[in-house]
């Protein structure tokens, strides 16, 4: 499928551009217009971001591509970008490329209508998450070095896009390729040729430990943080987390602002994870004493803790998201655990049993929202 969609990339790239479908001539960034005009700051962006002007409507990329203009709508609003009307030049030669290149995906019938959209979607959700996060970055960056205010910081790296585009692109595209090598090396050994599935076929597709570390008291922690230091919490808190999870051998599912969702591949991994998660965020906090002393002390020390559900289940992976009721019960652990502790559930903890040092100690029985009555076990070592 990898091989097949590759080859499909490739031979639609390499196609000649017929005479009517020749793109618009790139200019350089500051090449004076047409009327010797200075080019505007927004046409030096489109220049080096987009490839060139915007010269094409929805209706000559639909022409262009050989779909209806409803395709190209849906396109580009999956993509999660305005969609302007119909006959508006909006757009430029490499939208008009991209969408074909999408188009040819569905005339050879490499993928269905709605796996394309989700693919786009996926695109859209990531890439926009991803500008945005990279864009503020790079703001805070300039403020803090050159000692502007946030409104100079935004030009200034306004100025500095065309350079930085191009880097951040190559390091996008080689990011997203080691990713998805990673991706199917793991499915490589989990499904190896001839290995089958044991038990329900209608149960969950992947066999996974899930955690959820959600931090203690996070509106009280950072009540009254400017936004340099709020930033600089949350950013500690992310850090510190994705470190502790991938050098575990676990994988970050997502961040959610005071929490963290991952997943191992064996339970083994996962509860390893999750009790480093618990030491290394603050396990050797006085908590007690910090709760006295109003709880921002150590923050400025990096110290975050937090509470850890992890639990082994089936679970499906959808939209770079995982789902399933060990999902539920993790995060639900979470609400009734101690700070800097880790539960489990009953069948995970008899999974755990013979785990060279791991101590398991059962507690009462509690009513988990959503879930009912369950009987916690906290995983310690030994």
């Amino acid at each position: 499928m990898t091989d097949r969609t590759g080859s499909a990339r490739q031979d639609d790239e390499a196609r000649p551009v017929a005479p009517e479908s020749a793109g618009v001539p790139t200019p350089a960034a500051g090449t004076p217009g047409p009327d010797d005009a200075p080019v505007s700051a927004g046409a030096r962006l489109d220049a080096a971001l987009l490839g060139g002007p915007r010269t094409l409507s929805m209706r000559d990329l639909a022409e262009r591509a050989g779909v209806d203009v409803e395709l190209v709508r849906l396109y580009w609003r999956t993509l999660g970008l305005p969609h302007p009307d119909a006959d508006d030049a909006a757009f430029t030669v490499r939208d008009a490329e991209a969408l074909g290149s999408a188009a040819a995906l569905l005339r050879e019938e490499l993928v269905s209508g709605r796996t394309m959209i989700s693919l786009t979607r996926a695109l859209g959700h990531t890439s926009d998450r991803l500008a945005l996060w990279q864009v503020e970055a790079l703001v805070e960056d300039v403020a803090t070095r050159r000692g502007l205010d946030d409104p100079a910081a935004r030009r200034a790296v306004l100025d500095e896009l065309p350079v930085l585009a191009p880097v951040l692109e190559a390091q996008l595209l080689h990011s997203y390729r080691r990713h998805l090598a990673s991706i199917a090396s793991r499915y490589a050994v989990e499904f190896a040729a001839g290995q089958e599935r044991d038990g329900d076929p209608a149960a969950l597709p992947l066999a996974r430990a899930v955690g959820f570390a959600d931090m203690v008291s996070f509106t009280r922690r950072t009540a009254g943080l400017g936004s340099t230091d709020l930033s600089d919490f949350v950013q500690r808190f992310e850090t510190i987390a994705r470190d502790v999870v991938t050098q575990g051998g676990g994988r970050v599912v997502k961040t959610i602002g005071d929490a963290v969702l991952f997943v191992a591949d064996d339970v083994r991994t996962g509860a390893r994870v999750a009790l480093e998660l618990a030491r290394v965020l603050g396990g050797e906090l006085d908590v007690e004493r910090e709760k006295g002393a109003g709880g921002l002390a150590e923050g400025a020390r990096g110290v975050t803790p937090v509470r850890v559900g992890v639990v082994w289940g089936r679970v499906l992976s959808r939209f770079g998201d995982v789902f399933g009721p060990s999902v539920n019960i993790a995060a639900r652990l979470t609400d009734v655990a101690d700070p800097s502790t880790v539960l489990t559930d009953p069948a995970t903890a008899r999974l755990l049993v013979d785990v060279p040092g791991l101590v398991l100690e059962p507690l009462p029985e509690r009513e988990l929202e959503g879930i009912g009555a369950l009987a916690p076990v906290r995983v310690r070592t030994a």
